[in-house]
């Protein structure tokens, strides 16, 4: 019997009304017949309260005990959900991630899943029951709970579907669809009715917020369309699957990310302490964007990059041991943001990049550092120019094509 995935993000299950209703519509899905795995993250906003009640105790908690404590939230979700189902007549079971067989490697808060091991999944699908995962979640081969990371649910349930051998993986949201760029910047954004996987994966290493980076890739390495969509206004949908080579030319979208700092090594030694510094932020799971390394007079070499405050915990402690490591040869500028022209085939030449960096010129907005990968072209601007960079380049490359 084919298999369907779900997953419903923490807007879609923000209190017991939208729980009974979402219950309701994975009831009317399983009287079709169909065999249904279900992903749920933390209600509305608890993940949030959670970290809140953290940091009010410590600004630097243990990250083992935060994965401890963050899991709690979609065990409590999907506890209420299959007894919303149950009370539907609808026989269910709730599976926390390691019951589930998500199996992650060490690194708590920012885990990677490693291997689904579905066995306890696939029984209870057999006997007929929905099944509801906690997302987010998992286990380490150490046997500690971990947690995946913002977004981590998209995770769990295409990794859940790629194991399954899904029909489909299906992730609802209060968003309805992906949009061209961020609906409430941009009045004229577009729905995206269907993106390639690379594209999608772009967008979300650059800001978007719809869909985790790490779940499309999971999607793509086992040829599983993602179909996002609203919890209660169906309609239209945007598919994520493998598209045919040259069907989606040119800027599909531009997305943006705000609270980013740009971090400055500059000395006779500085390409030894990079190798001291990139460790020290992987071993604190600080991931980094583009990183420059500029030879300079008198046998200095200056070397820069872009980290994203945005889910860093305990910021200033890393920034304070930074600094007390390398002292005066480190620098930090902060009021950065990313904007990022999406799309297949932008670089093919310099076009897209020349006809962006006059246009932002001529409007003003100081161009601070460029990123070129194959799918896209990020720019660095100051936080305060930000929205306006979006509405130019959006009405440019997506209203005016």
């Amino acid at each position: 019997m084919p298999i369907i995935v779900q997953k419903y993000g923490g807007s879609s299950i923000a209190d017991i009304n939208k729980i009974k209703k979402v219950a309701e519509i994975i009831a009317n899905l399983k009287r079709t017949g169909l065999d249904v795995a279900v992903v749920v993250s933390a209600m509305g906003k608890t993940t949030d309260s959670l970290i809140d009640m953290a940091k009010s105790i410590s600004d630097d908690p243990p990250k083992r005990e935060m994965d401890m404590l963050l899991s709690t939230g979609e065990r409590i979700t999907m506890s209420l959900l299959c007894i919303a189902l149950n009370k539907l007549g609808i026989n269910s079971i709730s599976l926390t991630g390691s019951q589930s067989g998500i199996i992650t490697n060490d690194k708590h808060n920012d885990a990677r899943v490693i291997e689904v091991r579905p066995f306890r999944v696939l029984d209870e699908l057999e006997s007929g029951k929905v099944v509801v995962v906690g997302g987010f979640q998992g286990v380490s081969y150490k046997r500690d709970i971990t947690t995946l990371g913002r977004g981590g649910s998209d995770t769990t349930a295409v990794a859940l579907a790629a194991a399954l051998n899904a029909e489909r993986c299906e992730i609802y949201s209060d968003v309805d669809v992906v949009y061209s760029s961020d609906p409430s910047i941009v009045k004229e954004a577009k729905h995206l009715p269907q993106l390639s996987y690379e594209q999608m994966q772009e967008m979300s290493e650059a800001g978007a917020k719809v869909l985790n980076a790490q779940a499309v890739q999971f999607a793509k390495d086992a040829n599983i369309a993602i179909y996002a969509r609203s919890t209660f206004k169906p309609g239209k949908e945007t598919i994520v699957r493998k598209l045919p080579a040259g069907l989606a030319k040119g800027v599909k979208a531009v997305v943006h990310e705000n609270d980013l700092v740009r971090v400055t090594i500059a000395d006779s030694i500085a390409k030894e302490n990079l190798l001291w510094v990139l460790n020290y932020l992987d071993e604190k799971q600080v991931k980094i964007k583009e990183l420059n390394v500029t030879e300079t007079i008198a046998e200095s070499t200056k070397i820069t990059f872009l980290i994203s405050k945005k889910n860093i915990i305990g910021w200033e402690k890393i920034k304070s041991e930074l600094s007390q490591k390398l002292e005066k040869n480190i620098s930090y500028d902060y009021n950065l943001g990313a904007i990022s022209l999406i799309g297949d085939g932008i670089n093919n030449d310099n076009y897209t990049l020349t006809e962006t960096l006059g246009l932002l010129k001529k409007n003003i907005i100081e161009v601070k550092g460029v990123t070129i990968t194959s799918f896209r072209i990020s720019l660095v601007v100051s936080s305060d120019m930000l929205n306006n960079a979006v509405v130019i380049c959006h009405h440019r490359w997506i209203e005016e094509i």
